[in-house]
């Protein structure tokens, strides 16, 4: 959270899948979930296919301990956009991070 404040970034903390949940609903809306697959209430999974189920165009990062092919595999069937390792890249992240400001910027421009 401390990382992404620092590269300018709005950070709104959810703690718990029942948080994350409630965020979805908040004005402006969330542009990026990054969340953990494992959290103390459910998962990283069920926050994603809600926001997808809502309709929401968001970018969503899985940030994980779990890396082997088949937990890739789940987090894009559930609506992830990426999934990244623990400990992540954080350049790696930084560089999905301006390419979807960079997208949203254009986006703006044309309308």
């Amino acid at each position: 959270m401390g990382l992404l404040a620092r590269w300018g970034y709005d950070v709104f903390p959810a703690h718990s899948l029942k948080d994350g949940l409630s965020q979805l609903n908040i004005e402006p809306p969330v542009d990026v979930i990054l969340s953990d697959i494992a959290l103390p209430d459910g998962t990283g999974y069920a926050l994603v296919s809600e926001a997808r189920r809502k309709g929401k165009r968001v970018l969503a990062i899985a940030l994980s301990g779990y890396s082997y092919p088949s937990d890739v595999r789940i987090a894009k069937l559930t609506g992830f956009d990426h999934h990244l390792s623990k400990p992540c890249d954080c350049a790696y992240l930084r560089n999905i991070l301006q390419q979807r400001a960079r997208w949203e910027k254009d986006s703006l421009g044309n309308d």
